[in-house]
């Protein structure tokens, strides 16, 4: 693996399981309630030239970053909502690379970011938590990708995602000494 794909998936690339057990369930759901305060703990000193630095040459700055997992956890948790109360609806896809080019992830702190952050996990754990198995079970169609999703395999990919950006940050600072 090259040095730059170690800097774009510090933890590797998400692989989908073939199997979830619900012991691997109950641990997906407490990272996704402990994401926001373990992101805090993260950032809370940085500077604003901290913020806006890189994490690798040609990717997003930290407060990219952060504004990014803003709004894809949002997406996130509405898609859950989605395939809870439809069957197997359809999502609308977004253009990640762009929204986090849009001022609001470029440039404004990143305060309100955490909050919609710390908002949406409070939330989503609680959502999380009531489901039983066989609503993990529901799904929705991804239409970019021709997939349908289950919320099982959804969720782990999720806490993928929670732990991949915080590798970018946390590889960022100690390679700055942070």
């Amino acid at each position: 693996m090259s040095d730059l794909e170690k800097k774009k998936f510090p933890i590797g690339q998400f692989e989908f399981p073939e199997h979830i057990s619900d012991i691997e369930l109950t641990e997906h759901i407490r990272v996704i309630k402990d994401f926001p305060g373990r992101l805090k703990n993260l950032i809370e000193n940085f500077t604003d030239d901290q913020l806006d630095t890189q994490y690798r040459e040609e990717g997003w700055t930290v407060r990219q970053l952060i504004n990014h997992i803003a709004d894809s956890h949002a997406n996130s948790f509405i898609r859950f909502k989605l395939a809870l109360t439809e069957d197997n609806p359809t999502i609308k896809p977004y253009n990640e690379a762009k929204w986090a080019e849009l001022q609001d992830s470029r440039n404004m702190p990143v305060k309100p970011a955490m909050r919609i952050i710390k908002g949406t996990h409070q939330r989503w754990t609680v959502l999380l938590k009531s489901l039983t198995n066989k609503q993990f079970e529901r799904t929705f169609r991804h239409p970019e990708q021709h997939t349908d999703h289950n919320l099982r395999n959804y969720l782990a990919f999720y806490v993928w995602h929670c732990n991949h950006h915080f590798a970018h940050i946390e590889n960022l600072k100690k390679e700055k000494g942070w």
